[in-house]
């Protein structure tokens, strides 16, 4: 694990320490790059599968589901 020093806007950071619950700017960053890996891995996954026409009733939902 490496040391960075960044500048980072005060108000940001401590909005998103509040928001997130966590005590330290260190883990409020962790967080949010973890959330942007993610986001970017499941946008990466719609453009990978594309999208498609589904045809399914609300009843023929639920009996799938049953199955």
């Amino acid at each position: 694990m490496g040391k960075t020093t960044v500048v980072i806007n005060d108000k940001l950071i401590e909005e998103a320490m509040k928001v997130v619950g966590v005590r330290t700017k260190k883990e409020a960053i962790e967080r949010g790059l973890r959330e942007l890996i993610k986001s970017k891995m499941r946008q990466t996954l719609r453009e990978e599968l594309g999208t498609y026409e589904l045809s399914l009733d609300l009843k023929e939902l639920e009996r799938m589901r049953g199955e």
